[in-house]
């Protein structure tokens, strides 16, 4: 066995090779571009290399580079993985002249198999059923007799590839003219190969594939059926094994087949053959042949009990038993299904979704009944040059009702948050009737519209954060503040109005609200500082719940008289992941909310599917928030008044003053303009020169706090230490208040008990 192997691949693929390295005990050397930095297989290898920084063409795709890794770390073997240079037979080439085991078929089978028109004349040679179709075709003339001859629609195919890429279905020779260009480009620029060539197209076929692997002496086995026929755009969603519903002694026959082709040329390694299947006619058809570990290698394993990662590199190492060893008394048990997990936006035609995940959470596994090969925990980067797949979750049964429940199961449970993905997605392919069925095709979620529980931000505003209330309590003896509602008193209202518990999650506006379309129906309120509100373009009141349908946009205006923030509250509330015990936002810690920040245009926000549409309610009139011209703000006297820190005369001042709010207020606090303190001392003495100086003291939100000449009023976000005297500190009942007030608003204290106050 080897000592050490490296990986050429990363994700979730590089993570699967490394837990068979570690049951062999070899050591697994990772290689990663610095935008995996945050990968887990780097920190499941015993050593990780980096290919500098960029896309896959300057980091995972240099050959040179690899195989430099592979000498600094004295690896002795490479697995290609899936993608990348796995179907690579110069990288094979390369590998073998350095004296470096490629854990793959030959060089010679990946070119043979490794494009589609080469391939396809082998399967001609040893009889395997064909598709009806052509070579390579030398330009648009030839494309268009040959779809004539074949008859519309056809397939217009590149010959090197895959994943989809550079395939086109045209029913007519001027979809066929429009397409021949731009597939031959694909080719190009995707594989350094323009070949194309025509197959006919079926209508409702389905995508069958037979997982072989072969010991390169000339015997193969094959392990079963799987069916991908659920697709996106050519793209596998869904995979599982056995495939349902086919006539009795078809997996036979897919099974022979396979066989036969891999044998013809003594293939070495796993690989995967591909079939069209035709269940009107139930037929099969060869399609191609795939020269590496599948994605989807995983539902085999499960259904079989094999691990084909042990298997490519034990071969590969020259300790595999014979093939007859393996398989005696080896059979299938059960049913697998893999749904693949991307950081894409289903609502968005499934533009891919770079970013950080600051939430990832995953049932827990067995290895049996539930698997999952993922790359990511929370603070992993999904890098915008990749494939943006997070992670494949696998549910194995006795039967595929059961296995299909598991999964649908799993993917509840699993939480992704910071990046958009197509989680809810694959749930409602579940339950879809295609596949719920056992009968899908390759074309079947064309007919499925996808159902977004969202919100899009199409313009931000000013300040635009989640809160709830009472926000994140606990922690800020240790610095942490607790964030939430400046004005929770708007906030709480909002919720009440809609049914809501009080503190349910709500996005605070900050004299200027967004834009928002809603991609699903909602009822929502508005309430605190009055702001002008568009829905659909038609005027809308506040403190009302008003119900917003699908497609529709929410425009919040800017807030014209008295007060700074407003609160829109949605029923069901805003689902963003608690952090610390809390939804709000801290974006001076970067953490809470959505992604720890105030809101972007472009943003994604989850919310609960409306189950009581009912609207109209409003609050009363004496709910409303009024706002005078001169605050008044009631407050408790002390820590620090007269006559330790401040001249009796001094604080009689402050009581009698209409203190004016400074521009630079915040969050954090909310600064005031006013007499100059008439401080008792000169100093702080041991606590500083400034009299306003005192050894470090716990604050209280509310907190009037003279940082200097001045006072600051703490915010939910200030500090909760600090070295400066505090005089008074706003009763609870008023803190509201502290969300309401703006550059040059006036503010006056007024002392109460403690009676009072409570």
């Amino acid at each position: 066995m080897f000592d050490k192997l490296l990986i050429a691949n990363r994700g979730a693929i590089a993570c699967r090779i490394l837990r068979t390295l570690n049951e062999l005990n070899v050591g697994g050397v990772a290689v990663y571009s610095e935008a995996d930095a945050a990968s887990l297989h780097l920190q499941q290898a015993a050593q990780a290399i980096s290919l500098g920084e960029g896309p896959a063409s300057s980091t995972y795709l240099v050959v040179e580079k690899i195989l430099a890794a592979a000498r600094d770390s004295g690896a002795q073997a490479i697995h290609p993985g899936y993608g990348f240079l796995s179907e690579n037979a110069a990288f094979a080439e390369a590998c073998e002249a350095a004296g470096i085991a490629f854990v793959g078929p030959t060089p010679e089978q990946l070119r043979v198999f490794g494009l589609k028109h080469t391939a396809r004349a082998l399967a001609r040679e040893q009889g395997v059923p064909m598709l009806e179709g052509t070579d390579l075709l030398p330009d648009l003339e030839a494309a268009l007799l040959a779809g004539e001859e074949v008859g519309y629609p056809v397939m217009l195919k590149s010959t090197a590839g895959g994943g989809g890429i550079g395939m086109r279905v045209c029913r007519s020779a001027d979809e066929l003219r429009d397409a021949f260009d731009a597939v031959k480009r694909l080719g190009q620029n995707n594989f350094s190969d323009s070949g194309v060539f025509i197959e006919k197209y079926i209508q409702r076929a389905r995508h069958l594939e037979v997982q072989v692997f072969g010991d390169g002496q000339g015997e193969v086995i094959a392990l079963g059926v799987r069916d991908c026929s659920v697709q996106r755009r050519n793209q596998k969603v869904l995979e599982e094994t056995p495939a349902p519903n086919l006539p009795s002694g078809m997996a036979d026959a897919l099974c022979a087949a396979a066989v036969q082709l891999a044998k013809a040329v003594s293939y070495r390694s796993a690989g995967t053959v591909e079939f069209v299947y035709d269940s009107e006619a139930q037929r099969f058809y060869f399609l191609e042949v795939n020269t590496r570990l599948q994605v989807e290698h995983g539902v085999t394993e499960q259904v079989w009990g094999v691990d084909l990662v042990r298997w490519m590199i034990e071969l590969a190492a020259g300790d595999l038993p014979p093939l007859a060893d393996l398989i005696a008394g080896l059979k299938p048990s059960g049913h697998a299904i893999q749904a693949r997990l991307y950081a894409e936006d289903p609502g968005r035609d499934f533009q891919p979704c770079p970013g950080l995940l600051t939430a990832v959470q995953f049932p827990p596994t067995d290895g049996k009944a539930l698997r999952i090969d993922t790359w990511v925990e929370a603070g992993c980067e999904i890098p915008p040059w990749f494939d943006p797949m997070i992670a494949k979750l696998i549910a194995w049964a006795p039967t595929r009702e059961q296995a299909s429940a598991g999964l649908d199961r799993a993917l509840a449970d699993s939480l992704l948050y910071g990046v958009e993905c197509n989680r809810d997605y694959l749930r409602q392919i579940i339950k879809d009737a295609p596949f719920a069925s056992g009968s899908p095709w390759t074309r079947c979620l064309e007919g499925l519209q996808y159902r977004a529980q969202t919100l899009e931000v199409l313009s931000a505003g000013t300040q635009t954060s989640v809160q709830d209330y009472p926000g994140r309590l606990g922690y800020w003896a240790v610095g942490v503040p607790p964030s939430g509602p400046m004005d929770d008193r708007a906030l709480r209202l909002g919720n009440t109005l809609l049914g809501n518990p009080e503190g349910a999650a709500a996005l605070e506006i900050t004299m200027s609200g967004p834009t928002l379309r809603f991609n699903t129906d909602a009822v929502v309120s508005v309430t605190g500082a009055p702001l002008p509100i568009h829905l659909g373009g038609v005027e809308q009141p506040m403190d009302t719940s008003l119900f917003v349908a699908a497609g529709s946009t929410l425009s919040l205006g800017t807030v014209g008289g008295a007060g700074a923030r407003s609160y829109l509250c949605l029923r069901g509330g805003v689902n963003v992941p608690d952090y610390l015990g809390s939804k709000s936002t801290f974006t001076l810690g970067q953490f809470g909310g959505h992604g720890g920040r105030a809101l972007r245009a472009g943003d994604v926000l989850h919310i609960a599917e409306l189950e009581d549409g009912s609207h109209g309610e409003s609050l009363p009139v004496e709910l409303r928030t009024d706002l005078p011209a001169v605050r008044s703000i009631r407050v408790i006297y002390g820590p620090h008044g007269a006559p330790e820190y401040f001249t009796p005369a001094y604080i009689e001042t402050f009581f009698a003053t209409d203190w004016e709010v400074h521009f630079n207020s915040s969050r954090t606090g909310v600064r005031l303009i006013g007499p100059k303190p008439e401080w008792v001392r000169e100093s702080g003495g041991e606590a500083g020169l400034h009299p306003s100086n005192i050894h470090d003291n716990p604050y209280a939100i509310g907190a009037v706090d003279f940082t200097g000449d001045m006072p600051v009023i703490l915010g939910p976000d200030g500090p909760s230490l600090g070295g400066f005297v505090c005089p008074v500190t706003v009763i609870e009942a008023d803190l509201w208040q502290l969300g309401q007030l703006k550059a040059g608003d006036k503010v006056r204290f007024l002392p109460v008990d403690i009676a009072t106050a409570r």
